[in-house]
């Protein structure tokens, strides 16, 4: 599971600047996680070149496409919902096309095509590269479908056109896929296995971000700890490269600090990590480099070893707070967030009560917290009964809520007196006369304008907060600028 991008941004209609010379409407809307926006952005690209523009308008769309998430039943549901509205406006423009990217694509491809006949094209996150061929084959009336999961394809080589782009902050993709065969996890069986994306490639793209303006990026990836680029193919391949690409090999730590160097007045994020691949020479990098952010979010999912077991998580929790111990030893100043599942299957009150113990012993800084839903396909789902009552699970996620509220506020008010450096986003919601912008915590910090603008490194006095926010004054622009 990996960090879900904030709900209001959910379901947003993209949109990239036109070309004069398309004739046809793209209208795309993403769900989900940060890799499902990301890859919005490389399907807008490739359209783009394809006589494609967007808008932000259903009905007056030629294509219509929704890039979609299978981690929660919740997700599948709003899907469930957007496809029977697509398919109302289908009706009075029976030329509009209607199809399904990502995860739920890959799961559901029967379902969506042959049996209940909503769409006309599905394409799993491996198969973008091939829409053009798809459309191709719908235009002469035939279903087309393409959800062949790849061991090579990184999408590299594509320029992702910034649909959700406020021109300050960007996603890179690093790595695709996943290894690790969680039992709760659909992620292994809709992207397939982990491969990582050639470093020069990386390299290129953020370098184009930053002649375009940009101040932060976020490497992303199903799990960024274990990128490993040995000359292309799959993780797991790698005991069978050669001396030479094994001598060559260059693994996270190493391109972390190559992007640190290699930009040093830009804002380095990356999501998602996994326990177990969270090496202490990773640590060590973002402890050296001020432009690498100090928030680390590092997703545990129970506090239980029983039930990590039951999860297959990679790791116990004894290794989980050693490591959180390493991280505050090394990173005194980090700040660490969680993902938490409540009622996994088996789970008892005193699996529960050892989840709990362990929020206490990290204190986060925020969380993204659920309660278990079986997901078709896993492991879990096949094997596992899901057996914890909804009334259980509902009340065991609310307590685990309560707690990170309670340990949220802790950790705000640790900011209060203390100077902050804050890369200026956007103007704030609640004043139009106040800017808000993130600090390396990934804290949102809200102060008055002045003469400050949208993409500046503003140094700012924390005076007050909330759970989640962070209030302070302006007390001049930082070394970043």
């Amino acid at each position: 599971m990996e960090k879900i991008i904030e709900q209001s941004k959910q379901g947003e209609s993209l949109v990239l600047e036109n070309k004069p010379e398309n004739t046809k409407k793209l209208f795309i809307e993403s769900y989900g996680c940060a890799m499902n926006f990301s890859d919005s952005e490389v399907v807008a690209s490739i359209l783009s070149i394809n006589g494609y523009n967007t808008t932000q308008t259903l009905e007056d769309a030629d294509l219509v496409l929704v890039n979609t998430c299978s981690i929660r039943d919740k997700a599948e549901q709003t899907i469930r919902k957007r496809l029977e509205k697509y398919n109302a406006v289908k009706r009075i423009n029976p030329k509009m096309k209607v199809g399904v990217l990502g995860c739920m694509a890959e799961r559901l491809k029967s379902q969506f095509l042959e049996e209940e006949k909503i769409v006309d094209l599905v394409v799993g996150p491996d198969a973008y590269k091939d829409l053009p061929n798809l459309l191709a084959e719908v235009e002469e009336g035939r279903d087309a479908i393409n959800v062949i999961l790849s061991k090579e394809e990184t999408y590299g080589d594509i320029s992702p056109v910034r649909l959700m782009s406020n021109g300050i902050t960007a996603l890179v993709s690093i790595t695709r896929g996943c290894d690790n065969m969680c039992t709760f996890c659909v992620v292994p069986f809709t992207r397939g296995r982990e491969r990582s994306r050639e470093p020069q490639s990386i390299m290129k793209e953020i370098q184009d971000l930053w002649d375009k303006g940009f101040k932060e990026i976020t490497l992303l990836g199903q799990n960024v700890d274990s990128y490993l680029w040995y000359g292309g193919g799959l993780k797991k391949d790698f005991v069978n490269a050669s001396d030479m690409q094994k001598a060559t090999a260059v693994d996270f730590d190493q391109l972390l600090e190559m992007v640190a160097v290699g930009f040093p007045k830009m804002r380095i994020r990356f999501s998602t990590s996994n326990p177990q691949d969270m090496h202490e020479s990773i640590l060590h990098v973002i402890a050296k480099y001020p432009n690498i952010c100090k928030h680390i979010h590092l997703p545990v999912q129970s506090g239980s070893d029983r039930i990590l077991k039951e999860m297959n998580r990679l790791h116990t929790r004894e290794e989980y707070m050693t490591l959180i111990d390493k991280i505050k030893a090394i990173i005194p100043d980090a700040s660490i967030s969680q993902d938490m599942i409540a009622g996994f299957p088996t789970e008892t009150e005193e699996d529960h009560q050892d989840t709990m113990s362990l929020m206490e012993y990290v204190k986060y800084n925020f969380g993204y917290m659920y309660s278990y839903s079986e997901r078709p396909g896993t492991l879990a789902g096949r094997k596992m009964e899901d057996d914890v009552p909804e009334e259980t699970k509902a009340r065991r996620l609310q307590e685990i809520v309560d707690l990170q509220q309670k340990h949220a506020w802790f950790r705000s008010e640790e900011f209060v007196g203390k100077v902050v450096e804050v890369l200026v986003e956007k103007v704030s919601k609640k004043s139009t006369e106040e800017f808000s912008g993130r600090n390396s915590q990934s804290i949102t910090v809200v102060f008055p304008k002045e003469n400050y603008k949208i993409g500046d490194f503003v140094n700012v006095k924390i005076t007050s907060c909330t759970s989640g926010t962070l209030k302070g004054e302006a007390v001049g622009l930082s070394s970043m600028n």
